[in-house]
């Protein structure tokens, strides 16, 4: 496994994580709340409190999904290489 493959799986991985966890999301915010989240934050439409509790909701949620696909993703790689990917090496 190469850094390139490393790239596509990275990257299609934390894209495909964080559609997941927004699908999540959204389906609590529905049943906790009885109603669809935003569906334009930034319109005018929206109320500043429900657009940001869906931005920091959404932000944490969807980053803290995409954190941990990478984490695990970059231990795969290591077990399976005997290295992390280029861009993970840590500077010691």
């Amino acid at each position: 496994m190469g850094d390139a493959i490393w790239k596509l799986v990275g990257t299609g991985g934390a894209i495909a994580t964080g559609i997941a966890a927004n699908k999540v999301l959204t389906t609590v915010w529905r049943k906790a709340l009885g109603g669809d989240p935003p569906l334009n934050p930034e319109s005018d439409e929206t109320s500043w409190g429900e657009a940001v509790a869906w931005a920091l909701l959404s932000g944490a949620v969807v980053g803290a999904a995409r954190l941990l696909f990478r984490r695990n993703a970059a231990s795969y790689f290591r077990k399976s290489t005997g290295h992390l990917p280029g861009n993970l090496e840590q500077a010691h």
